[in-house]
């Protein structure tokens, strides 16, 4: 027995057109050499298996033939009885050039390159701009506008032609499937790193459809993060294809989304950092002198010893806030004091106080 185009694009043989397309795109992205280097002999054989399947169920003729004769017939036996022949014995406009004939030495039906047919239904189907980031879906090889070799500018069972004149026309399909959402996944980030800029190596788990069975499959895989310094909470990473593969062949994005770690001495406002530095009242009154840690690890000294403090009162060291990630120009460090009183006072004590501030 030969082929049974119907299995290998597992539809029933009475499928109309829209339903063989889905079946086709489904499996093509599938199968495509370029998704399964780890098995390309494999997947080549697949490949060209289902773009033949394709090629002959969306043709009528071919499929009237194939559905009366099989595989061998369609190939190389005689030509069914009716009005569906061609002049000649033939069956004109398969792809690939030529005509379609039988004759007893193998001059039937010869199936067409499966590179082509994929590349021909994607640019005639919504494939250039079908979610995978422009060009051929899913990041497979580019090709030429000038159609298929004997194609006179369509392919049968494809619904038309294209434009040849500056490129391929795209045009968007209803059946095929919209762009999936992306997966969103919070991206932590500590107030150093967001100050001097680091790298960050992230494993992702997600589900890729095996080659064999179609089933979903977990892997592991790590995805590189720069972080510019200044980046803010609420930036976006996207990593195109980088998500979960669906049953419909599309792969989704991957979008991390920065979110940054409280910081127990510093608070983040835009551009500036603001922190409190605790004084005793003495130091209020009389003066005070303290050390900082920066962000990046420098010592910042911060006195005061010409007034008094207030509590709850503001000073700014210019230049040693945040940085920003388009300018690299700095904010402010804001400083708020806060006046701690003692609890309490001796007699002595507070005699001392009335005489010195009378």
């Amino acid at each position: 027995m030969g082929k049974d185009y119907y299995s290998i694009l597992g539809v029933s043989r009475d499928a109309d057109d829209e339903t063989i397309k889905k079946a086709y795109r489904k499996l093509a992205l599938k199968w495509h050499p370029d998704r399964n280097k780890d098995k390309a002999e494999v997947a080549h054989a697949k490949f060209q298996e289902i773009g033949e399947a394709y090629e002959v169920l969306s043709d009528k003729n071919k499929r009237a033939i194939f559905d009366q004769y099989g595989e061998e017939g369609l190939k190389g036996g005689p030509p069914p009885s009716g009005d569906g022949g061609a002049p000649g014995g033939g069956f004109g406009g398969f792809p690939g050039g030529g005509t379609f004939r039988f004759s007893t030495n193998g001059g039937g039906f010869h199936p067409s390159n499966a590179d082509d047919i994929f590349k021909h239904f994607f640019s005639s189907f919504g494939g250039m701009d079908d979610g995978f980031g422009g060009g051929m879906p899913g990041g497979f090889s580019s090709f030429s506008s000038g159609g298929m070799p004997g194609m006179g500018g369509s392919m049968p069972g494809m619904g038309g032609g294209f434009r040849r004149a500056g490129g391929f026309r795209q045009q968007q399909q209803q059946q095929d499937p919209e762009k999936p959402p992306a997966i969103k996944r919070p991206f932590p980030v500590s107030l150093e790193d967001l100050y001097k800029g680091c790298t960050k190596r992230l494993k992702v788990t997600r589900k890729l459809r095996d080659g064999a069975t179609g089933r979903p499959v977990q892997t592991d895989k790590i995805l590189s993060i720069t972080v510019k310094p200044g980046w803010k909470a609420g930036t976006k990473i996207r990593f195109p294809g980088e998500g979960d593969e669906l049953e419909n062949g599309t792969t989704q994005d991957i979008e991390f989304v920065l979110e940054e770690k409280p910081h127990p001495i510093f608070k983040r406002e835009g551009d500036n950092l603001r922190m409190t530095i605790q004084l005793t009242l003495l130091e209020a009154l009389t003066g005070f002198q303290k050390k900082i840690k920066t962000l990046d690890d420098r010592t910042l000294s911060v006195n005061n010893t010409k007034s008094v403090i207030q509590s709850g009162q503001e000073s700014r060291v210019s230049g040693e806030g945040m940085p920003n990630s388009k300018t690299g120009k700095k904010g402010d460090l804001i400083v708020t004091y806060e006046v701690k009183f003692p609890t309490s006072l001796t007699d002595h004590q507070k005699q001392q106080l009335k005489t010195i501030l009378s």
